[in-house]
């Protein structure tokens, strides 16, 4: 059986898959969400971070690094 990006384990084939969410919606299976060991404060907080960012730096900086972003995303 595959697993996910966290390791949960899950259905190979789309059928299987649909039955799960099925079974997770009627609450005849638990949904397990493994923990991932952060907080939710600081979950939380990790959240406003880059917006906190953005919003203190000028625009040259800003657009510098979302030219580099882009460009990284362009490169695979």
């Amino acid at each position: 059986m595959p697993t996910g990006p966290k390791g949960q384990k899950r259905p190979a084939d789309v059928i299987g898959n649909a039955v799960r969410v099925m079974r997770i919606a009627t609450g005849e299976e638990a949904d397990d969400v493994p923990d991932d060991g952060k907080s939710a404060a600081a979950k939380e907080l990790g959240s406003k971070g880059g917006k906190k960012r953005a919003a203190n730096m000028s625009p040259e900086p800003r657009a510098q690094i979302a030219k580099k972003a882009a460009e990284s995303r362009w490169r695979k």
